[in-house]
């Protein structure tokens, strides 16, 4: 069997060399690597860790959360920031429609889909809210409002704007799953283009509220910022440990709390429809791929159901627990412990395009060094040649794979930590909050070996 997977990723490699480009090209190295060995010990980490929660002192846990102030801190500069960040959209948006057509040469495609969507998000999650410096709404709704001594024109109840950016996201993630191309410049300059002047509206009619929660960039962005190193402690800003910022924060909505687990879900599904296992559900043979136009509708319909099942999954661990801690309403406690789901989301999304970005940065690089086409050579790389050679070699391969392992690993334990330390703040006794973090801990081990099984799967798309 080991031998059919390898021999598998080799043609695969072979036969789709765009994707072997970010994934497949690795992956027969991956399959050589002892991942089994890798996976056990991942999957005992984060063992070990729900066994710790059940002995560490009630202080212990809070300490470990508890962030330090660094120094006074007074945000300025943001309208300045926004406004060029709104600038260099449209510049985008000209260069999708006028540069070259080639994804990547193109401006375009390579800021959103590898600095924004691959770097950014993950840094939003890593060190904190950098959005709200660069959010190209904010400035030129304020100034439209302002102009035209608009108020809110349409006042919709905060959990309608939830649900508005629940669904906003998953046509996110359907467009960049099913969507036929991407990635083309003038096709993703359209969607970017269309998406912004709708939301500039909701922005102008519902007031600046639509864009903090019914705006779904905006909420990813939000939601991931709850996990960031840095933050705000009073007037000064403060550093703690991931998930710090969760712990002095209201309990989210319904809505915003399916708005986080849907972060898991989407990514998840993501590296599980590039898998054999899915082709093979499909009845498609991955090694005689037909093209996206033929996994259109599995795609979408993969998505919504991958979704629906985690948070059914989910919501009866939450269930179960508050049961055996002798609670009532459950419903309460899914809002509450919904937070503690970011960190896994967010080593996901970091493990799965670690490789993408590793390649394509190098595009991204050269773009950077000409970004106008003039013959600039502002970083010195007018005849650097974008390499892979990195993903065929196995020492390197290997660095790759345990990067990715102890991003998905790291995620599991900060999950585990800080869904204990809210069910401490929830519950009256130490007792009760163990009891009630069971199911949801054997939920986290067990998609723990769900995730480091996906990353060293075969890929064939």
């Amino acid at each position: 069997m080991r031998y059919r997977q390898i021999t598998g990723a080799a043609l695969a490699g072979a036969v789709f060399p765009a994707a072997a480009r970010a994934h497949v090209s690795e992956q027969g190295f991956v399959l050589l690597l002892p991942t089994d060995i890798y996976i056990a010990a991942g999957v005992g980490c984060v063992v070990l860790t729900v066994l710790l929660t059940v002995f560490l002192p009630v202080r212990a846990v809070h300490g470990l959360f508890r962030p330090f102030a660094l120094f006074r801190f007074r945000p300025r500069g943001r309208a300045i920031t926004g406004l060029l960040a709104t600038l260099l959209l449209f510049w985008l948006i000209r260069e999708g429609f006028s540069g070259p057509h080639d994804p990547l040469s193109n401006p375009l495609p390579l800021v959103i889909w590898r600095i924004w969507w691959l770097a950014l998000v993950s840094l939003q999650g890593l060190l904190g809210n950098l959005w709200s410096w660069l959010n190209p709404w904010l400035v030129p709704v304020l100034w439209l409002r302002r102009q035209l001594g608009l108020r809110t024109l349409i006042h919709l109840p905060r959990a309608v704007m939830g649900w508005g950016a629940v669904l906003g996201y998953l046509a996110f993630y359907a467009f960049l799953l099913a969507d036929l191309a991407p990635s083309d410049p003038d096709h993703l300059a359209r969607v970017i283009l269309i998406y912004w002047l709708a939301m500039l509206m909701g922005g102008v009619i519902l007031g600046p509220r639509w864009l903090l929660r019914g705006e779904a960039i905006t909420v990813l962005m939000r939601s991931y910022a709850r996990l960031g190193l840095f933050g705000r402690k009073g007037a000064k800003a403060a550093m703690g440990l991931w998930g710090w910022q969760v712990l002095r924060q209201p309990v989210p909505g319904y809505a915003a709390a399916v708005f986080m687990l849907i972060l898991l879900g989407s990514g998840s599904f993501d590296g599980l429809n590039e898998t054999f296992w899915w082709f093979g559900l499909l009845g498609l043979n991955p090694l005689e791929f037909p093209g996206r136009s033929a996994v259109v509708a599995p795609s979408i319909w993969g998505l919504l159901l991958a979704n629906a099942v985690l948070i059914a999954i989910y919501a009866g661990a939450v269930a179960l627990g508050v049961r055996l801690a002798g609670q009532r309403g459950s419903g309460r406690f899914f809002r509450l412990f919904a937070p503690s789901i970011l960190p896994i989301a967010l080593g996901y999304h970091i493990a799965h395009y670690l490789t993408v970005f590793l390649v394509d940065g190098q595009y991204v690089l050269k773009m950077m060094n000409d970004p106008l086409r003039n013959g600039a050579e502002l970083l010195g790389m007018d005849h650097y040649h974008v390499t892979t050679g990195f993903l065929h070699t196995e020492s390197t391969v290997r660095l790759i794979w345990l990067t990715q392992a102890g991003a998905v690993v790291v995620g599991h334990v900060v999950a585990i930590l800080l869904a204990h330390a809210l069910a401490l703040r929830a519950f009256d006794t130490p007792r009760r909050a163990v009891l009630s973090q069971l199911p949801l801990s054997i939920f986290m081990v067990v998609y723990t070996f769900f995730g480091l099984w996906l990353l060293a799967s075969p890929r064939g798309m």
